[in-house]
């Protein structure tokens, strides 16, 4: 709990009938100011509420289970015991792409870049030829449970209709694979936020502070 001390004036303090309009002349470069003596200054009252605003300090960081000192660093995701009732594939695609593209970021935010530095190095990973080859990594080396496995499966079967850029140049197989790769993120991250982890730290994605 945390105590706020906020100050404020007394209403009753101020006497309003004795305060008078100054009285203005044209010819003068000031308002002229009543002869009755001004009111004595409000007083001053000090009231304590309380707050459910609980301050807390990060955590001492110990390498492999913090990040910069806290044991979590993703945003909550949603309670959902089973996404696969809720959501189709093209959702849990949409919030993986999302979920992905953090990794990246936080996986080349050690050294500290220019912007466009930054860019090109995420683009680099986040491109749908660069999921791809994430996801024949995670199958070739067997990282991958049969439940993971159903789930690119379901992501494979994304209708999409658009002869997008991207498409275009990295092929439809890829472009699906790489919505299958996003999909999987995606459902891992409502499911099952350590096994995430796991799977992308198989892919080389840093787990805590500065990559050594």
């Amino acid at each position: 709990m945390v105590s706020l001390n906020v100050r404020a004036y007394s209403s009753s303090s101020l006497d309003t009938k004795t305060h008078q309009r100054l009285s203005y002349t044209p010819h003068r470069t000031t308002p002229k100011l009543p002869n009755t003596p001004l009111p004595s200054p409000p007083a001053i009252t000090t009231t304590t509420f309380k707050s459910d605003i609980v301050i807390s300090s990060p955590k001492q960081d110990v390498r492999g289970t913090t990040c910069m000192g806290y044991e979590t660093w993703l945003p909550a995701p949603p309670k959902v015991d089973n996404p696969r009732s809720i959501y189709n594939a093209a959702s849990l695609a949409f919030i993986g792409d999302c979920i992905y593209e953090l990794y990246a970021r936080r996986h080349f935010l050690f050294p500290p870049l220019n912007i466009e530095e930054y860019n090109d190095r995420v683009m680099a990973v986040v491109r749908c030829e660069a999921q791809d080859a994430m996801l024949r990594k995670l199958l070739n080396d067997k990282v991958l449970s049969e439940e993971e496995i159903d789930i690119i499966r379901w992501g494979k079967n994304i209708g999409s209709a658009a002869k997008t850029r991207t498409k275009k140049r990295a092929g439809v197989a890829v472009y699906n694979r790489a919505s299958s790769f996003e999909t999987l993120i995606g459902y891992l991250y409502l499911t099952n936020t350590k096994r995430l982890q796991e799977v992308m730290l198989k892919l080389g994605f840093v787990a805590d502070g500065p990559p050594t």
